[in-house]
């Protein structure tokens, strides 16, 4: 689908990044022609590992395909920015128009280090599907097709960790305190239930998410809402003016004449208490929970909208919130 959805093949070519050595797969990519470039990770040695860590060589393995992968698109054929989707993601019809939308307000925002198709709770019961086209700022790395310029990839290669490049992207020494686009519903979905991972929170979460199937022109659309200034005196005080209920008022489906509401944890333990009576992914990184904006994680429940927010005086994430 990412070929059939390119709208050019121009403005978005498309490399394969090969680490497997693996002769069928490479058949496969070669199957498509001029239509995809083919390179090869040429390193497939085992790497040494500490003895505790033996049974994660696979993310070993990732990490180090992903820094010679990144640095060819980068430094060989010097692209000025790149999206990345793995081998096991399905992508939305208007995938490529998002990005190239969202692209400009990466280049214009310095406070904005990336732009994901991802939301981590994007389970179809808790998106509005009729607001395709509702964008979010997000603390927390999503990954799962994301894009990224060359200057961040300046930053981030001297430093790059030899495993779990992604919950690394997470730590406050390399977010530096900025943030990634988000859409409210998914543009690309997983199928990928065997992997290093061994489908941790797949069945639970992954498989649910809702890929979109409505094409919104994002082109055409104004997105300057998501600008740091600009969203912070839109959303924050939207958050703060909605109505606070009880998590016992929402599951029981009462007090439905408010409209968007506001539940508010105080610390670590109600917030992942609440994340999981609700159905949200409850797990935290370095402090930030999943799709979290300044705390904040905006969802659907029971078909209103839901904002689960921590106190209007917060100052910031605790990273041993973990």
């Amino acid at each position: 689908k990412l070929l059939r959805y390119r709208p050019s093949a121009q403005r978005f070519p498309v490399i394969v990044s090969q680490d497997c050595g693996h002769a069928e797969t490479a058949r496969v990519i070669a199957s498509y022609g001029d239509a995809v470039a083919h390179i090869r990770q040429p390193d497939l040695s085992d790497i040494p590992v500490p003895a505790e860590h033996r049974k994660f060589q696979g993310y070993y393995k990732i990490a180090r395909h992903y820094r010679w992968a990144l640095g060819q698109v980068f430094r060989t054929f010097r692209y000025r920015a790149a999206i990345v989707v793995e081998d096991d993601l399905e992508v939305a019809p208007d995938f490529f128009e998002y990005f190239q939308a969202a692209f400009p307000l990466l280049l214009a925002d310095r406070s904005l280090w990336c732009v994901s198709a991802w939301n981590d709770n994007g389970k179809e019961q808790m998106v509005d599907v009729g607001q395709a086209e509702l964008l979010y700022r997000t603390d927390f790395f999503p990954g799962l097709g994301w894009l990224l310029l060359a200057e961040l990839w300046d930053e981030l290669e001297p430093k790059w960790p030899r495993a779990f490049w992604d919950d690394w992207m997470r730590q406050p020494e390399q977010r530096r305190g900025r943030s990634c686009v988000r859409p409210e519903v998914s543009r690309t979905m997983t199928f990928g239930r065997k992997g290093v991972s061994h489908g941790q929170f797949f069945d639970q979460y992954l498989k649910f998410i809702k890929l979109n199937d409505r094409f919104v022109p994002f082109t055409q659309l104004d997105l300057s809402y998501l600008k740091k200034e600009e969203y912070e005196r839109s959303f924050l005080p939207k958050v703060y003016a909605a109505p606070e209920v009880r998590v016992e008022e929402l599951q029981g489906n009462r007090r439905r004449e408010l409209g968007a509401v506001r539940l508010q944890y105080s610390g670590r333990d109600s917030f992942k208490a609440f994340a999981k009576a609700l159905g949200l992914m409850d797990d935290l990184k370095s402090g930030v929970p999943r799709a979290g904006y300044r705390g904040i994680v905006s969802f659907v429940y029971r078909g209103r909208r839901v904002y689960l927010a921590p106190p209007a005086d917060w100052t910031g994430y605790d990273p041993s919130w973990s």
